[in-house]
């Protein structure tokens, strides 16, 4: 059974002067049982194409609690309601702020459909293992 959880949720895009609120999806599926996915809508890119990062679940999770990544990814705590990710690419860095209660909830089903501690049962890497050497 193929499981995704999604979850709307609400951005501002952070710049150096007033934020603007632009929809975003968190997803979960429990077939890549140690990631999550942002996706923003087209009209935010300089390409005009829809902009999707994968990041670790624990990553989100931890973020919650403290400032945590040093990669592509940042999560950090603002202030008791609000959680700020930046996301660094070549072309630059885009930081986003999202209500923590909106993080806490998908992260919350997410555990519901995959426990934390049990990604492993998830992976398929005896599948996997079985279609790549042709016995599948």
């Amino acid at each position: 059974m193929h499981t995704a959880i999604d979850q709307a949720v609400q951005v501002r895009l952070l710049a150096t002067s007033v934020g603007h609120s632009v929809p975003a999806v968190l997803r979960y599926q429990r077939t890549d049982p140690l990631a999550v996915r942002m996706t923003f809508p087209p009209e935010i890119s300089l390409d005009g194409a829809a902009v999707d990062w994968a990041f670790a679940r624990d990553l989100l999770a931890d973020g919650l609690r403290g400032a945590v990544g040093r990669g592509d990814v940042r999560v950090r705590p603002s202030g008791p309601d609000r959680t700020v990710m930046e996301f660094h690419a070549d072309e630059g860095i885009a930081m986003v702020q999202l209500r923590t209660a909106d993080v806490r909830l998908f992260l919350a089903r997410s555990y519901e459909a995959v426990p934390a501690g049990r990604e492993h049962e998830h992976l398929g890497v005896e599948q996997g293992l079985a279609e790549l050497f042709g016995a599948a």
